[in-house]
C-alpha cells in the first residue's frame, strides 16, 4: 500500500493478509533539493519469463515473474515497484539532463521494537563485512555510532524479511542505522581525493557533500526486500531477477567456475615422504599443489600473498618463484593459476590485466578495497570491466556483499564479505549457521571451508601451519555443499586431504554449480538441512549449532530407488570433533532419513 505527499512516499507491507510494516519511507535527494512526490501517471504491466544464469548458483533456470507498477512524477524521474512471489522491490529512475549530485537517498523502515534484527554490526561505513551477527531487538538497539552492513534480516510476527540491494553501479553502498522508529539508511560521501594509507589502503583526505556524482538519466539500484519463511530465504533468487537483464559479456564460455586448492590458510606447508624439498613460497611448492589439483579435478590454485617481491609491484616475482614456469606447468596439468593482489595495486597499475593475460593467468584474488563508497562501486565495475576483457576471472577478498556485479559481469566468481574460516577460531558454527539464511542469499561468498584437523570450541588452540576449524569434520564437508561460490577454495593443505582421501573424494565431487536448490528443513539460527542437484546426483548437507539435533527429512525428490554415501558424527563427536561415520544405504522416494547431528555437527551425503 502507497500513499503520498509533496515531501515523502510511504508504503506499507502485508505478509499472509498480516501487517508486516507500517510507514516506510523513502525519498530522493538531488543537488540539495528533495524531488517532490507528484504523481502524474503510473503504469502496469504482468511479466512472466524465464533466464538461465551463467552462472548457476542455486538454479540452472530462474522463473522471472513480478507484476510492475511505475510511477512517474512530474518533476522527470518515476520510482518502479516489483512485486515477486518472493519478495519486493523499488527503484528511482531519473531522466535528467547532464550530470546530478545525489545528496541523499532517504530509506527509512518503520519496525516494531519487538522485531528480532539479526546484523553485522560496525562503527564505520568502511567495513570489511566480517563482523559476528548480533540478535536484538529492533527497539533495543540503539548504540550511538553503530552501523549495521547489508543485508539486514529481521524477525517479524508471521514471517522473515531480508533487506538487501541489487543491480548496483555508480553509486555508494549504505548501511542501516538507529532511528526513533525503526532503521534508517546512512551513505558514505563520495571521496574528491585520497591517500595511501600503509602498503593496501587508501583515507580520503577531501570528501564531497553528495553521496554519487552521475549521469541524470539512469536507473538507481533496486532496494529489495525477501518476504517469506525460514526456506525461502535460502532458496531466493531476488538479486539474479533484479540484475540479470544487465548481462554485459556476450561471450561466456571461457568462465570456468569451479574448485581450487588455496596456499595461505594451510601456512604454504606441504609435508611428507614425497616432499624432498622446503615447502614454502617457491616453484617446488607450488608445482606441489598444481599436481595435487590436477590429480584431483580441481582447476585451479592461488597463489596468495607472498609471491612478488612488494605488494605494489604486481609484476616483480620473487627469485624463488618462476612464474612463468608455474603458468606453463599448470597449463600442461589443465590446473590455472589466480594471483593475489591488492585493489590499491590494481587501481595503480592499470595493464596489470593485459600483462596477467599475457603471462596466461587464469584470474585473480583481488583484496583489501573495504571501503562503500562511489569511488570504490566504480573500481569494483571497472575491475570487472577490464577483467572480462581479457578474460579473467575475480574473486573479491576484503570486499563488501554482492548487490547484482556478478550478473552483469559473471566472470566475477566470489566475493568475501563473511566472517569465514580465515577467522579460525573466532569462526565457529553458531554464526556460521546463519549465513545460508542472509548471506548467501544475496550472493556467492569466499568462506573458505575444507579443514581436516577440527574442534569443539572450547578446545581451539592452534594456528597456521597447523590450522583448525571449530566445528566437527561432518560440519566442514557439510560446508562445500551449503556455501554458494562460484570458486569453492580448499583450504587446507594437500598433505592434510592425501591423509583423509575418503573426505578428499567426497569433496572433490560436490559441484559449485546447481540445477535444483531444496530446503529441506530449516530454523534460522539453529540449523539447516539442504538438498541441491546437479544433473543426476544429489548433495545432501546438515548443519547445527552447538546443540545436538536428530532431524527427520523425506527423500521424495528422487524419482527412483538409488545408492548414497553419507558421512555423519560419530558419538563421540561432541568431544572429539573429528569422529566421523562414513556409510552406504539404499534409498528412494519414500524413505524417510534420520540425521543425528552432535553440537556444532553436520551430515554430508551425495546420492547417484
Amino acid at each position: 500500500m502507497l500513499s503520498q505527499n509533496e515531501e515523502a512516499l510511504t508504503y506499507d507491507i502485508a505478509f499472509n493478509q498480516q501487517s508486516v510494516m507500517e510507514g516506510n519511507k523513502l525519498g530522493l535527494t538531488v543537488n540539495g533539493k528533495q524531488l517532490p512526490v507528484r504523481i502524474t501517471s503510473q503504469k502496469k504491466r504482468l511479466v512472466h519469463q524465464s533466464f538461465k544464469p551463467v552462472v548457476a548458483f542455486k538454479f540452472s533456470q530462474i522463473e522471472k515473474d513480478y507484476n510492475e507498477l511505475t510511477l512517474n512524477m512530474k518533476d522527470g524521474y518515476s520510482i518502479v515497484w516489483r512485486a515477486y512471489n518472493e519478495g519486493i522491490a523499488y527503484r528511482f529512475v531519473t531522466r535528467f539532463k547532464g550530470d546530478m549530485e545525489v545528496t541523499d537517498e532517504t530509506i527509512a523502515l518503520n519496525l516494531p521494537p519487538s522485531y528480532l534484527l539479526h546484523i553485522q554490526e560496525d562503527d564505520k561505513l568502511t567495513s570489511a563485512f566480517e563482523n559476528k551477527y548480533i540478535h536484538i531487538k529492533s527497539g533495543d538497539w540503539t548504540s550511538p555510532g553503530k552501523v549495521a552492513c547489508l543485508p539486514v534480516l529481521f524477525q517479524a510476527q508471521n514471517c522473515y524479511v531480508l533487506f538487501s540491494e541489487a543491480d548496483h553501479f555508480d553509486y555508494p553502498r549504505f548501511f542501516l542505522k538507529h532511528a526513533d522508529n525503526g532503521l534508517e539508511a546512512t551513505f558514505p560521501k563520495a571521496w574528491l581525493k585520497e591517500k595511501k594509507v600503509r602498503d593496501r589502503y587508501a583515507a580520503p583526505t577531501e570528501i564531497a557533500d553528495y553521496i554519487a556524482k552521475t549521469p541524470g538519466t539512469r536507473s538507481l539500484p533496486w532496494r529489495y526486500m525477501v518476504i517469506g519463511d525460514d526456506a525461502s530465504l535460502v532458496e531466493n533468487t531476488m538479486v539474479a531477477n533484479l540484475s540479470y537483464e544487465s548481462l554485459s559479456i556476450e561471450d561466456t564460455s571461457w568462465i570456468k567456475p569451479g574448485q581450487v586448492s588455496w596456499d595461505w590458510w594451510n601456512g604454504k606447508m606441504v609435508y611428507g615422504p614425497d616432499v624432498n624439498f622446503k615447502s614454502g613460497i617457491n616453484t617446488e611448492t607450488y608445482k606441489y599443489y598444481i599436481d595435487f589439483a590436477s590429480k584431483n579435478s580441481i582447476g585451479s590454485i592461488i597463489l596468495d600473498e607472498g609471491w612478488n617481491t612488494d605488494v605494489d609491484h604486481p609484476f616483480d616475482v620473487i627469485p624463488a618463484v618462476d612464474i612463468h614456469e608455474l603458468i606453463r606447468y599448470g597449463k600442461e596439468k589443465s590446473v590455472g593459476l589466480v594471483l593475489w593482489v591488492t585493489w590499491y595495486t590494481v587501481q595503480q597499475h592499470p595493464e596489470i590485466f593485459k600483462t596477467y593475460s599475457e603471462w596466461g593467468v587464469q584470474g585473480m584474488k583481488i583484496d583489501f578495497m573495504e571501503r562503500t563508497d562511489q569511488g570504490i562501486a566504480n573500481f569494483y565495475e571497472n575491475t570487472m570491466k577490464e577483467a572480462a576483457k581479457y578474460k579473467l576471472m575475480i574473486d573479491f577478498h576484503g570486499a563488501y556483499t554482492p548487490a547484482g556485479l556478478e550478473y552483469r559481469y559473471p566472470n566475477l566468481m566470489a566475493y568475501e564479505g563473511v566472517l569465514g574460516m580465515e577467522q579460525m577460531g573466532n569462526c565457529k558454527p553458531d554464526n556460521t549457521i546463519y549465513i545460508p539464511f542472509i548471506r548467501n542469499a544475496v550472493g556467492p561468498m569466499d568462506y573458505t571451508p575444507g579443514a581436516m584437523l577440527s574442534t569443539q570450541p572450547q578446545y581451539y588452540g592452534t594456528h597456521s601451519p597447523n590450522a583448525m576449524s571449530v566445528g566437527t569434520r561432518a560440519f566442514q564437508l557439510a560446508l562445500f555443499v551449503t556455501c554458494e561460490t562460484g570458486t569453492q577454495m580448499l583450504a587446507d593443505s594437500p598433505t592434510r586431504y592425501n591423509k583423509n582421501p575418503e573426505c578428499l573424494e567426497f569433496i572433490r565431487q560436490v559441484p559449485v554449480e546447481w540445477d535444483e536448490t531444496r530446503v529441506l528443513d530449516a530454523k534460522v539460527g539453529e540449523y539447516i538441512v539442504m538438498a541441491k542437484r546437479r544433473g543426476n546426483k544429489w548433495f545432501l548437507a546438515g548443519e547445527t549449532n552447538s546443540t545436538a539435533r536428530e532431524l527427520t527429512v523425506k527423500l521424495d525428490f528422487l524419482k527412483s530407488q538409488t545408492t548414497m554415501t553419507a558421512f555423519s558424527d560419530g558419538p563421540n563427536a561432541d568431544y572429539q570433533a573429528m569422529d566421523y561415520r562414513k556409510a552406504t544405504q539404499q534409498v528412494n522416494p519414500s524413505t524417510s532419513l534420520t540425521i543425528k547431528m552432535a553440537k556444532n555437527g553436520g551430515f554430508a551425503a551425495m546420492i547417484q
